[in-house]
Parts: structure tokens; sequence; C-alpha cells
């Protein structure tokens, strides 16, 4: 009884253990298939067409809304592994002044490249003491001549 109770217990031991293995895809984003880029007509749709056809875009241009940007990404993870970007694709549909399609570009994992990223801070006067002896250490550092608009001298 003992015996079986403990065979019992390595097995799912030994199925969850494999559980952890198994890779786990993870889809994130929309990006059109090459078919339904098919059906844009590059000089004859507008930004409307392409939003009836192939759906509103993750993003568009920031400044001047001069694109549509369709971004999606397959990541897979084993267990407790970080997890590895396995497929990037980036559609770029670009628009003219008048909102009519001028180009459509798709870029994938092996045409990107690495952006590093400046984190750009504002330092603080925080000094490391606690907030509020920082905010009580400034009462009274006020003169009081000088808030009422009195003259220096």
């Amino acid at each position: 009884m003992i015996g079986t109770v403990t065979r019992k217990v390595a097995i799912l031991a030994a199925a969850a253990a494999l559980a952890g293995c198994v890779a786990q895809i993870r889809n994130h984003g929309y990006a059109p298939t090459d078919a339904e880029l098919e059906s844009v007509i590059v000089g004859a749709d507008t930004r409307a067409t392409v939003e009836d056809v192939i759906g509103r875009p993750s993003t568009s241009g920031v400044l001047t809304d001069s694109a549509y940007y369709y971004l999606s990404s397959q990541r897979r993870q084993f267990g407790v592994l970080e997890p590895a970007v396995i497929d990037r694709q980036l559609v770029a549909i670009s628009f003219d002044g008048d909102g009519v399609v001028t180009n459509i570009e798709r870029f994938t994992l092996e045409d990107g490249r690495v952006v590093p990223l400046s984190r750009r801070v504002t330092e603080s006067s925080v000094q490391n003491t606690a907030f509020l002896r920082q905010l009580l250490g400034n009462i009274g550092r006020f003169d009081a001549g000088r808030l009422l608009g009195g003259s220096d001298g």
C-alpha cells in the first residue's frame, strides 16, 4: 500500500517537472499577413480603407501621423528561463499628405537592430534622510521681511 502511494507521488512529481520543461509560446500584437496586404493598393487606398481592410493599427506616426504601424512578436519560454523573442514582425504603411498609401514595408526580427535606451532621470534634491525630516528641517529657514516684501537694507 505504501509502495503504491510512493510510486504515485513520484510519478506526479516527474510529470510536474516535465511540464515545467515544455516550451510556452506567447503571441503579442498583430501584423497583417501578406495576403491581407495584397488587398491594399498603393496610390489608391486611404487611411479609412486600410482600417476597413486590415483593422486599426497598433500605433501611428507620432508627430505627423504619416504612417500606420502594425507590430507582433512571439516569445518562447522554457520553465524558469528568461523568455526569448523568436519572431517579430513590423508592418509600416506610409501615407502622403492627402492620406493616400505611398508605401508598404515589412520588417522582421532579422532586419532589426538593438536600440540602446538612455535613461534621463531628473536628479532630486531629496537626500538619504526621511522626507518628513527634510520638510520639517526647512521650517524657520525663511526671512519674514522678504516674505512680506520688505527691503534688504
